[in-house]
């Protein structure tokens, strides 16, 4: 009896220690960042990390520098000596991370408003118009739908081939995992280009666990998203007004440990903030600002 306890105590603490697994799909996002400047697009490496409770989509360089990152960290808290890491990893052109619940599919966005990590709840329902008309995308066969979401007509390919309804941004609801899907003006374009198996998967990536150590994101609030919207457009009017009066008790002599002042490294910080947001204008959701300038 004593043996057949302990083989199951030995079972349960398997299964609670098991790590998470993950199916990782990389989606290459072409896009149009300024809306005064439809000629340039950019492209930037999307991930949606699917597991048997959930689905993550955020952008690549958020986790992809993580082990650069780690051994930088532990070299500086080794040394004791401070170093400025702007010049050594690439900072994510998109902090927003986007949230499904299996098998509800409830949507939650969160995004970094500055020390904050805001969320809110999309209730948005995608109404999808599915054809006939089929096409091969890379090694997929797949089949187009349509849809209007966030103020932009959408067209999807998606393929029964992977067990999966899902797909990139807050995009889902139809049989099968999308593959491709832009807006009819190619602002925003996604395209799956691979995917593999992620084993010891840990959602939270080790910048947003530094992040945390360090105050920014330890506040999580979730708003509704009228709320959102206001702090996002007043964070844009103004990046560093929250804690504009924190910067200002820092000494002006301050220093860094490298002999940078400190000072000097907020203000060029803020600068490059109103220079990104400035020139990264064109939301994929446009229904709401086009809403807030009829009122």
């Amino acid at each position: 009896m004593k043996n057949i306890l302990s083989f199951l105590f030995i079972a349960v603490f398997a299964i609670a220690n098991a790590q998470e697994t993950a199916n990782r799909f990389f989606y290459e996002l072409t896009y149009v960042p300024n809306k005064d400047s439809l000629e340039k697009k950019n492209k930037e490496m999307m991930i949606l990390d699917i597991t048997k409770d959930k689905s993550i989509y955020r952008d690549y360089l958020a986790v992809s520098q993580d082990s650069i990152l780690k051994v930088e960290v532990e070299a500086m808290q080794k040394a004791g000596v401070f170093k400025d890491l702007s010049k050594t990893l690439k900072q994510p052109k998109f902090s927003h991370v986007i949230t499904k619940t299996y098998p509800s599919m409830d949507v939650s966005y969160a995004d970094y408003i500055l020390q904050d990590k805001v969320s809110y709840k999309d209730g948005s329902s995608l109404v999808w118009n599915i054809s006939n008309e089929k096409a091969k995308i890379g090694t997929y066969d797949t089949q187009k739908a349509t849809t209007t979401f966030g103020g932009r007509k959408w067209t999807a390919w998606f393929t029964t081939e992977v067990p999966f309804q899902d797909g990139p941004y807050k995009f889902k609801g139809l049989p099968g995992l999308i593959v491709k899907v832009e807006d009819d003006a190619k602002n925003y374009s996604w395209e799956l280009k691979g995917n593999k198996k992620i084993a010891d998967y840990n959602p939270e990536s080790y910048s947003e666990k530094l992040m945390k150590q360090f105050g920014q994101g330890r506040n999580n609030l979730e708003v509704n998203r009228e709320k959102f919207e206001q702090m996002y457009a007043a964070y844009k009017k103004d990046p560093f007004g929250s804690i504009r009066s924190q910067l200002s008790q820092i000494p002006a002599d301050a220093k860094m440990p490298d002999g940078t002042s400190m000072s000097q490294m907020m203000k060029d910080a803020e600068e490059r903030m109103k220079k990104y947001l400035s020139e990264n204008n064109n939301s994929i959701e446009i229904l709401e600002a086009t809403a807030k300038k009829k009122k």
